[in-house]
């Protein structure tokens, strides 16, 4: 959960680098900001974007939020709606929440500092969680064996674990996460490179360790997610903050 204030005279342009989680944005103030979709449309506001395979384009002026990024598997059981319906997308949050999003960003609104807006999103979240919306055990055990590793678990092996088949798994995965066990590997893998890169570690160790099968591999799984080079990627304040899911349990 990260809390963020920007006022700037000349409009900034950033990217929303993908990471492996599903992000929800609560605006409060006065907003100009927006951020653009696959299709070229804006939008602003209050909104969540679900688990992407690229980096839209963000353009802010003023913007006083509360970013949170949600974990993939307690997606249904807070929002409403499977992650996969969201996967890709960029959806208002009254479209999922209605009057209740409006109110939130009221009450931000009246607060004086973060730690209360924190404290009121954490119970928001807590108070909305339903145990019956949530994804099967066997696709959150999955998933988390997936975070776990960092993108390293080949997919026939966690389906052997689980006890079922590699293409049971496939299709379960996919329609409640919204993308492949492999495409969420290799977002994970990206994630938990790019976070070494963040803090200067050297390309070519980072591509090393991360499972990568060399540096250039690197660098194209860069370009691939974010549409920038390695160097311009890392310098994205999106990847400053924030590198756990809320739940972290």
């Amino acid at each position: 959960m990260a809390g963020f204030r920007i006022d700037s005279a000349v409009p900034e342009h950033l990217r929303a680098v993908p990471h492996p989680a599903v992000t929800l944005v609560v605006e409060f103030g006065d907003r100009r900001f927006d951020v653009r979709d696959a299709t070229g449309r804006n939008h602003s506001g209050s909104l969540v974007l679900g688990l992407a395979g690229t980096a839209p384009a963000v353009r802010v002026e003023a913007i006083e939020c509360v970013q949170v990024r949600l974990s993939p598997v307690a997606v249904p059981a807070i929002l409403g709606v499977p992650s996969a319906e969201l996967s890709g997308n960029i959806v208002a949050l009254d479209d999922l929440w209605g009057r209740d999003a409006t109110r939130l960003g009221e009450r931000l609104y009246e607060m004086r500092g973060w730690h209360e807006r924190f404290a009121l999103i954490e119970a928001t979240l807590a108070a909305r969680c339903r145990d019956d919306r949530r994804a099967d055990r066997e696709v959150v055990w999955a998933w988390r064996q997936i975070v776990v590793g960092r993108g390293r678990h080949r997919v026939e092996h966690l389906a052997a674990a689980v006890g079922w088949s590699r293409q049971r798994l496939w299709s379960r995965f996919s329609a409640q996460i919204g993308v492949t066990p492999k495409r969420a590997a290799m977002l994970v893998r990206f994630d938990h490179a790019m976070h070494r890169l963040i803090r200067g570690q050297l390309p070519a160790q980072v591509a090393a360790d991360s499972g990568y099968a060399d540096q250039s591999h690197l660098h194209r799984d860069v370009r691939s997610f974010t549409g920038a080079t390695l160097k311009s990627a890392v310098g994205e304040p999106w990847l400053a903050v924030d590198d756990r899911a809320w739940p972290a349990g």
